[in-house]
């Protein structure tokens, strides 16, 4: 077998993205660059403290490329969606990426202009730190409320609404240089499998795929989108078995390149989620992916399977499995992206301007409370908001914290002590929620229920004599349905207490199927979409008459029961 020539590898190199662990450049990043030639690399929250400290790990890493040879500038991804997948967001300290909305909170404020706003600040932000790739937007169109993985990081459930904003997010980004990634090509939202832990089978035919979840995707890829993300998932009806489509030649060059006429890059969602390294290997995979015509395959997480990856493909290509002509011409487009988004290297070498960075944060923070203010919706299934009284205690009831999903809880552990324990059951987001609510009364008592618990009567008699009483759900359809069991015995306290039912808001905190759903809600009820400490400031606001309401939630779903 024939060895690999130098300019072979480093070829190769340029069609992975790796990340890394830690706020310094790793040992093994390094290794990476400089003896496997890596191309790109990707920002975890784990990697991020501040905008300085973000642009100087960036320049370490970028110079590191140069002086190995590279013939062009790495790409630095991040994960930055808004909302509650913010990598480059640090809302404890505020030093890093301002907090913006989401998604699905952007969808409902109704204006396109004002995500495009958003979308043009975060990017002026990254591309401050040196960041020059983004892991967004999300086109997915979230039809199953029951889905566990996109929910609020999809704009909606209707395709041409989709579609306009996934637009204005891509162009938004793209104005400021930094390359969109629309994701999770061809759709993840019609599922309520999480393909961080297993493969979700998506069973709708091509018809199907192209009037509802390729809309969007169709949108942007007329549009010249830099990068397409593709998803794991399995959709049988339309390849014929169970591969994944992020492996799939039938997804990714036949009806991404061919039907779609794609000619963008082209990368995998990482390859480490358990869709794909449970029966293949990340290292399997990586090759499968690149033979289905990907360009660049991620894996965030592991150097063995960073190395393993890219020696699996030097045995690919000297095997013949993998033709080196194919990877060139795919490798055209890595650099076409490269250069319209990174530069040269005196592009990307740069001092951080501190001073810049500082008024930029100054102006969006001011913008992040105009978009948040204007998220806030009512629940149309619900009675008329009536503002709540100031002027007395509060009870708020938010919701034992639970694990949501991978991409959305922090990879760090975070949520969860060494032993797998809830380290916080209230949660600090909750705790931020209180505290705003704190500022607006004399006095706050916070609940923190969890399923099938009962009210004391000490608790029954503190809710009959609040002021006002704010209940907080959090994913409560389906799987969290104990939480609308709680809120009907709130309400049923609150009824016969002083003030009656007027004095009472529910408030979903993400995913707001769950008081859609509760068909007949006798109290008011509004969504924020996220629990993030700006959507709640945002929230209390509203909830104490600061503002009025005006968002409209973008997702709807049938009344299953009764509150």
């Amino acid at each position: 077998m024939t060895a690999l020539t130098d300019e072979q590898k480093r070829e190769i190199g340029q069609h992975f993205v790796f990340g890394f662990h830690g706020h310094e450049v790793s040992d093994d990043i390094k290794t990476l660059i400089k003896d496997y030639h890596l191309g790109n690399i990707i920002l975890m929250k784990r990697n991020v403290k501040s905008i300085a400290q973000v642009h100087r790990i960036v320049q370490e890493l970028q110079l590191l490329a140069k002086e190995a040879g590279h013939a062009r500038p790495l790409m630095i991804g991040i994960d930055q969606e808004n909302g509650l997948v913010s990598a480059f967001s640090t809302p404890v300290t505020g030093e890093a990426g301002t907090q913006f909305p989401g998604a699905m909170a952007l969808a409902a404020t109704g204006s396109t202009a004002l995500t495009a706003e958003v979308s043009a600040a975060t990017a002026k932000e990254l591309r401050a730190a040196g960041i020059n790739w983004v892991y967004s937007p999300v086109g997915d169109i979230n039809t199953d409320p029951r889905n566990p993985v996109i929910g609020v990081r999809s704009f909606g459930d209707d395709p041409a609404t989709v579609a306009r904003y996934v637009q204005a997010v891509s162009a938004a980004l793209t104005g400021e240089k930094v390359a969109p990634s629309a994701k999770h090509f061809p759709g993840h939202g019609n599922t309520h499998v999480d393909s961080h832990l297993s493969l979700p089978r998506i069973l709708v035919d091509k018809a199907q795929l192209k009037t509802t979840e390729l809309v969007p995707f169709e949108a942007v890829v007329r549009d010249g989108i830099a990068s397409i993300m593709t998803g794991h998932m399995a959709l049988p009806l339309v390849t014929g078995d169970d591969t994944p489509c992020s492996l799939s030649r039938n997804i990714t060059t036949d009806l991404l390149r061919g039907e779609l006429g794609y000619d963008g890059v082209v990368v995998t969602d990482c390859l480490e989620m358990e869709a794909v390294a449970e029966k293949y290997g990340s290292e399997g995979g990586a090759v499968l992916s690149l033979q289905a015509g990907a360009d660049v395959v991620m894996i965030c997480h592991t150097f063995k399977r960073h190395v393993g990856a890219l020696e699996a493909t030097y045995a690919a290509v000297q095997d013949g499995r993998l033709s080196m002509e194919a990877l060139k011409m795919s490798g055209a487009r890595i650099a076409r992206m490269k250069d319209t988004f990174a530069g040269s290297w005196s592009d990307v070498l740069r001092p951080l301007d501190a001073n810049s960075v500082a008024e930029l944060k100054k102006e969006h923070q001011l913008l992040s409370i105009r978009a948040y203010l204007a998220s806030i919706s009512h629940v149309p299934s619900s009675p008329p908001f009536v503002r709540l009284s100031k002027f007395g205690p509060a009870v708020l009831f938010t919701p034992r914290m639970e694990s949501i999903n991978l991409a959305v809880d922090d990879a760090e552990g975070q949520l969860r002590d060494g032993a797998g324990r809830l380290r916080n059951t209230a949660g600090p987001s909750y705790l931020a929620f209180a505290a705003s609510i704190k500022t607006k009364v004399p006095a706050l008592e916070h609940v923190v229920y969890g399923p099938g618990e009962e009210l004391s009567d000490g608790l029954k008699e503190n809710i009959k004599a609040a002021a006002s009483v704010i209940f907080a759900t959090r994913n409560g359809f389906d799987k969290g349905a104990w939480q609308i069991e709680a809120l009907r015995r709130v309400v049923e306290v609150v009824r016969s207490g002083e003030g009656g039912l007027q004095k009472m808001v529910a408030v979903s905190t993400c995913a707001p199927y769950d008081l859609l759903a509760a068909g007949g809600l006798e109290v008011p009820a509004i969504a924020t979409f996220e629990f993030t400490v700006p959507a709640f400031e945002a929230a209390t606001a509203a909830i104490y008459g600061e503002v009025t309401i005006s968002g409209k939630i973008p997702v709807k779903v049938a009344p299953t029961t009764e509150v």
